[in-house]
């Protein structure tokens, strides 16, 4: 695989020209190439170097280093540093003599799509007894050497110590004795103490830190193979609609356009498939775009032409108002509505969103005897195979997948519909193919975090106490991309921030409309917890102003005393993210608990200066609590700044600290881009974004210069990381602009809301 490293001198790529260039600004491309060592560790399935394995995780080079296999995929989250933490803490190696090598695609890891914050919660047992059978296996090991019961064997930072000689080996001298013997079995694995943790629930830097810093690391786009030509698709700009009629005259006589060809159209329901179009394969990115810029198409839109998104706003906010399906209902909405003293409404709406990561989609393939090999910056390989072998006509097994680092994903880089352009194009034009989107492709042919208009209704006593609470949703669903037809979301998307609603009222119900979608419908970080927790976590902000409250203390009692929740009066069972409610229970004591974190480290109930106000929001998402306060200030013109962001997470036991406060962090930032700036709109079915210039995230003098995160110490099991800090964002700077503005924003983004 050393051929990675061959790239063409008429391509360069950004990351040879970031290293090019390097700090000093010198152009001197030939001394910065890319270490092979790394470039195979970081693409993965291949060792560097010889190693032997001991398990389908571990293995061991001659000298005694331990390699680590990540069978998930790395967007910025660090699983590869965390497997690393989980394996090498049980099978005492030495953190400095381990190395992360990348797996492939194979059913043989068990699930390897990475995306519903699950990677820790499904894997973090499975990594401990691996390692510790690993542990087990050298105490015997040793014991063989010196003639000595293995229990007279103790295992630690590398080395294997005889109690009563005091002898000592180190890990490489029993490497062939080793990868010969049986792995014990589950039951008579012992694991660790809590109190033994070496690596697990400790901070820890990236495996991937300096790779990343000196531009070594090997993304998508990084991959270079010999012979590489560069693909590039005009794609339908509805969809479902199809090419009519083309030209490639203009195009195939730009210099370096090599072939043009028609991808096939597809049929519904999409799944992954790709859009269709037509691609232009060329020797060089700039060709290539030039030539698809060439391309005379005629395209029928078909039968999402004419959908309008302001006009599908309207038609979702009287859905809302309107009785749905009523999904739970405990006591008697209408008496007690009836029963009120003060009744509230309030209508909230969040548009479709765009994953937007810094990386488009790239993936690259080529044809062998047996197959198609492809590299993808891919958050789900197995997808991948599933999809490129019926796009190919082929057997999964005939498709190899390699991961790269991903630039960022957010649930786009699951849906494989790029890989399976590119090995369509390798087998059909006979090339090695780059397949590269840019980021208007991106933008404009994601699959879209789905639009929602939800009313919610509350009646409160005379003493501002909440007597009934009604909460309508309607919202295209995610279904729809796997079965045609669908227009009701599936428990699973309901049970994220409404169909498991904390709100303690004697009188409650939730209720869900049809909605049919005109897009590609996918999930984004955190799916539909991000328009719920908006609009809910926004509402008892709204009822404590009603009731003449503090927010953080009505929030407090509207979530009611520590208890589980059972979701009575629910007509199907709660999916509860596919774990039990006895292993992973609601318990609102967690939740009531990261918000009396956060506050008292926001110094809640402090004087602010006018313009200036704290908002607080908090959710149970993923199976892990999260509490948000945000202080903004808001100038006279209607200048937008937030000063500080606190947070307090409950995730349970979690294997990186550091780690969590960055996602912390990082899904601040992002519930920041989604609900300062970013909307999609589409008008005659096409989207009207295509780049950061008008679909923004967040800048860094936009951003919170101070996110400060607790990390609540818990013994409870994994609970997810990557997305609960999200939902509980929009809610809370909202919050915090009514608190400095008197300004209710019930519908994102924000954009010039505050100047109006």
């Amino acid at each position: 695989m050393s051929d990675l490293l061959q790239a063409p001198v008429f391509d360069i790529s950004r990351r040879r020209f970031i290293q090019a260039v390097g700090l000093g600004g010198i152009f001197a491309i030939s001394t910065q190439l890319l270490s092979p060592t790394r470039a195979l560790a970081a693409i993965g399935g291949t060792s560097a170097t010889t190693s032997q394995a001991v398990n389908l995780f571990v293995a061991f080079t001659q000298d005694g280093t331990v390699e680590i296999t990540c069978h998930r995929s790395d967007m910025g989250q660090h699983i590869r540093t965390a497997i690393g933490q989980i394996i090498a803490d049980e099978m005492e190696a030495d953190w400095e003599r381990v190395r992360i090598v990348q797996a492939l695609g194979d059913p043989r890891y068990g699930d390897q799509n990475t995306d519903g914050s699950r990677s820790i919660r499904y894997n973090f047992d499975r990594l401990r007894r691996l390692g510790a059978s690993v542990r087990q296996m050298l105490a015997v090991a040793g014991g063989q050497h010196w003639g000595v019961p293995a229990g007279e064997c103790v295992v630690a930072n590398h080395k294997i110590s005889h109690t009563k000689t005091g002898r000592q080996l180190d890990f490489q001298d029993v490497i062939n004795r080793l990868v010969t013997m049986e792995v014990p079995q589950e039951a008579a694995v012992m694991l660790k103490t809590r109190e033994q943790w070496r690596y697990i629930n400790t901070g820890m830097a990236s495996v991937d830190m300096a790779e990343l810093i000196n531009g070594r690391a090997i993304f998508g786009a990084d991959v270079r193979l010999p012979d590489t030509k560069v693909a590039v698709v005009a794609r339908p700009p509805v969809v479902l609609g199809k090419v009519k009629s083309f030209d490639a005259t203009a195009a195939l006589a730009i210099p370096g356009v090599l072939k043009v060809i028609a991808i096939p159209v597809p049929t519904a329901p999409l799944v992954y498939q790709p859009l269709g179009g037509i691609a232009v394969i060329a020797s060089n990115t700039w060709a290539a775009i030039q030539g698809r810029n060439a391309l005379k198409i005629v395209w029928d839109n078909g039968i999402n032409g004419s959908y309008d998104s302001r006009a599908y706003q309207q038609l979702l906010e009287q859905k809302a108002r309107e009785p749905g399906s009523v999904i739970r209902s405990q006591g008697d909405i209408n008496a007690g509505l009836a029963a009120a003293t003060t009744r509230l409404d309030a209508e909230y709406y969040v548009p479709h969103l765009s994953h937007a990561p810094m990386e488009p989609p790239v993936a690259t393939a080529r044809m062998t005897s047996t197959g198609v090999q492809v590299w993808a910056a891919t958050q789900n390989p197995q997808a991948d195979q599933a999809e490129v072998s019926r796009m190919l006509g082929l057997q999964p097994a005939q498709v190899e997948v390699h991961v790269t680092l991903l630039g960022g994903a957010f649930g786009r880089k699951s849906k494989p519909d790029f890989s399976s352009e590119a090995a369509y194009l390798a087998q059909q034009s006979g090339f090695t193919i780059r397949l590269q989107w840019t980021r208007e492709d991106d933008i404009q042919h994601d699959f879209y975090h789905t639009v929602s208009a939800q009313k919610l209704t509350a009646g409160l006593d005379d003493q501002g106490k909440i007597l009934a609470f009604q909460h309508r949703t309607v919202f295209p669903s995610i279904g729809a991309l796997f079965s045609t037809g669908t227009t009701k979301p599936s428990a699973g998307e309901l049970s994220q921030g409404f169909s498991d609603s904390p709100i303690s009222a004697p009188n409650l119900q939730l209720e869900v409309g049809e909605a049919q979608a005109h897009v590609r419908i996918g999930w984004l970080r955190s799916v539909n917890n991000i328009h719920h927790c908006f609009a809910v976590q926004s509402f008892i902000a709204e009822m404590a102003a009603a009731a003449q409250r503090d927010p953080k203390d009505y929030l407090l009692e509207v979530i009611g005393p520590a208890r589980l929740l059972e979701f009575d009066g629910m007509g199907e069972p709660y999916p509860n993210y596919g774990e039990t409610l006895t292993r992973y229970p609601y318990d609102t004591g967690r939740l009531a608990h990261v918000i009396h974190l956060a506050a008292a480290s926001a110094g809640w109930g402090r004087t602010l200066p006018p313009g200036s106000g704290l908002g607080i929001a908090a959710h149970r998402s993923f199976l892990t609590y999260v509490a948000t306060v945000v202080e903004v200030n808001v100038s006279s013109s209607g200048e937008l700044t937030i000063p500080k962001v606190w947070m307090a997470i409950d995730a349970g036991t979690v294997v990186n600290t550091d780690t969590v406060i960055n996602q912390c962090q990082g899904g601040a930032v992002f519930g920041l881009s989604c609900a300062l700036h970013a909307g999609i709109t589409l008008q005659h079915g096409a989207v009207e974004q295509s780049n950061y210039h008008d679909y923004a995230v967040a800048r860094m003098d936009e951003a919170p210069p101070i996110i400060e995160v607790q990390v609540v110490a818990s013994d409870a099991l994994p609970a997810g990381v990557g997305e609960p800090p999200t939902p509980p964002f929009a809610p809370a700077l909202c919050n915090a602009i009514y608190a400095a503005t008197g300004k209710r924003i019930r519908q994102l983004p924000i954009g010039n809301q505050l100047r109006s």
